[in-house]
């Protein structure tokens, strides 16, 4: 069955959702107390590093393009979770499935490559400390960010059009808050042991590849930081790369268990929950690591909230 067979207008309906009207409410203000919380962190991180002139350095411009992917990446699913929280009926065509499955694993995706990204960054600053501004210049850190989302989006765009020509079941129940491969792929008739070959193929291409660079690269890093003649010249380099091992850790953990095994493995409750983790969780939780484990950044926020404070009182 190819895309022609299937009416653009066909619809899913998301069965996640509590039915309960008391529910739905402490819901809703729970996801929108999250996503203000997710928003407003991410925003900090990227209007501080672009005012403060002391972070306009790689490691803060892939920081900031961090932050902005995952504000697109929430956007994406969030508000469309809120809506469908209220609305009784909660529904979604079968064009819009498509397009926001293709941007959701596309920018989670962008967000596993730029984490390498990274990884590389901090592996060059650590064992080739002198050559790091010869190699890590500004074209070279907008190429690594431009490649990592284009990567994501075109490998999110093949899986998205080869799920979408299966034929699929007459249930149009998807056991999920959001279009996700996992539930989506439970609604296809063709089971077949190709069709989830496929799918394992492009997430080890977007998750296991990736982490198996920073895997090495880290391996390289460790290497190169024991021969550090002093123990604060260990601590201080261990200290620059322990936040981003952190979110490496929490976003491959959820996107392994989720997309790196068969489909028979498919728990709808256990899988809503650590999509939620991912979606909610692993956003609001990396400006809150990069921020804490970070003098500067801490340093370059207070000044932001300070001068926003003290505009304020000036208004008054």
């Amino acid at each position: 069955m190819t895309w022609e067979n299937h009416s653009v207008l066909m619809e899913f309906v998301f069965l996640a959702y509590p039915k309960c009207p008391d529910l739905r409410t402490l819901c809703f203000i729970g996801v929108s107390l999250a996503y203000a919380l997710i928003v407003s962190g991410n925003v900090l991180i990227v209007v501080s590093i672009q005012t403060e002139a002391r972070l306009h350095t790689p490691m803060y411009y892939f920081l900031g393009s961090l932050s902005g992917i995952e504000l697109c990446y929430t956007a994406v699913v969030v508000p469309h979770i809120l809506a469908n929280t209220l609305h009784s009926e909660k529904t979604i065509t079968l064009l819009s499935c498509a397009t926001q499955m293709v941007f959701f694993i596309g920018l989670g995706s962008a967000d596993c490559f730029l984490l390498a990204s990274m990884a590389y960054d901090r592996y060059v600053a650590i064992c080739h400390p002198l050559q790091y501004p010869l190699i890590m210049t500004v074209t070279f850190c907008v190429r690594l960010v431009v490649a990592s989302v284009v990567i994501g989006l075109f490998l999110s765009l093949q899986l998205v059009v080869f799920i979408f020509c299966l034929p699929f079941c007459q249930a149009r129940g998807i056991e999920h808050f959001f279009c996700d491969v996992p539930p989506v792929m439970r609604l296809v008739c063709a089971k077949s042991h190709i069709h989830e070959l496929s799918v394992l193929v492009a997430a080890t291409l977007a998750i296991a590849v990736p982490f198996l660079f920073i895997a090495t690269t880290y391996a390289f890093i460790v290497t190169a930081v024991l021969k550090l003649p002093s123990a604060s010249g260990r601590h201080r380099a261990f200290n620059t790369c322990s936040s981003h091992l952190t979110v490496v850790l929490l976003q491959y953990g959820c996107c392994a268990f989720m997309y790196l095994r068969p489909n028979s493995n498919y728990h709808p409750k256990q899988d809503q929950f650590i999509s939620l983790v991912y979606t909610l969780g692993t956003p609001f939780l990396n400006p809150l690591i990069y921020t804490l484990r970070n003098g500067e950044m801490k340093g370059a926020i207070g000044k932001i909230l300070s001068r926003n404070s003290l505009s304020q009182k000036l208004i008054r």
